[in-house]
């Protein structure tokens, strides 16, 4: 589904990546973890058409992408949910919606507004209320709601659990299981690692800018290195 190949992306004259290649299999959630720094959200970007490429390729359904704008990119099947959230603070859970949904039309955006509150049914209730007044845990939700509008078959998910409460991580957790058991392929970036790896079928290391390790998510949260790295034993 997607696949990046000795990609480089610098900024100025640091290399934010130096060389990377990954892959996303159609149904999969692939973990992206490692310190801060490292390129994690360097990659979402450049896969979302935000950042462009020193070097290297990015192909989607068997075509290349690198160099495409953003909302072609959308339009294409793939939305990421920024780090930070990034809802628009003065606009209503509903307007909110409704922008992730550009690309729709009337019926598909009715049907994604009904989705976003079956999976989060507090935005239901809050439809009314501006963004910029909801709870961490709630803005997080109305962001993936938002991504979710445009109907992707890749969604890139930048720390999700990013200053929120455990129980809180927790339920975010077990809705983006749910998402990908609806059908969608999941690319995370997450500083959690252990809730990663739980979560996810596979997984990549980044160090640096560059893939140092990479296998089935349940062999590396054994592995004694990440242990040590980042999961704090």
């Amino acid at each position: 589904m997607l696949e990046l190949r000795e990609v480089t992306v610098s900024y100025g004259m640091i290399d934010a990546l130096k060389g990377i290649s990954l892959i996303v299999e159609p149904g999969e959630i692939v973990a992206l973890i490692g310190a801060n720094g490292a390129g994690k959200s360097t990659t979402l970007m450049s896969i979302s058409g935000v950042t462009g490429l020193r070097g290297g390729t990015i192909s989607y359904d068997g075509e290349p992408i690198s160099g495409r704008p953003a909302h072609e990119i959308v339009k294409r099947g793939i939305s990421q949910v920024p780090e930070g959230r990034r809802i628009f603070a003065g606009m209503t859970v509903n307007e909110n919606l409704e922008i992730g949904a550009f690309s729709r039309n009337k019926e598909e955006l009715s049907e994604g507004i009904e989705r976003a509150f079956s999976l989060f049914p507090t935005l239901g209730e809050r439809r009314k209320q501006l963004g910029g007044t909801l709870s961490g845990g709630e803005q997080q939700m109305l962001a993936i709601g938002r991504a979710l509008m445009s109907r992707p078959k890749l969604l890139l998910l930048d720390e999700p659990s990013l200053g929120l409460a455990p129980i809180i991580v927790s339920r975010i957790f077990k809705i983006i299981r749910e998402i990908n058991e609806q059908g969608t392929t999941i690319l995370l970036v997450e500083q959690n690692a252990r809730a990663a790896l739980r979560l996810a079928h596979r997984a990549y290391v980044l160090e640096t800018g560059k893939i140092v390790m990479q296998g089935k998510a349940s062999h590396l949260e054994k592995d004694p290195g990440i242990k040590k790295a980042y999961l704090g034993e």
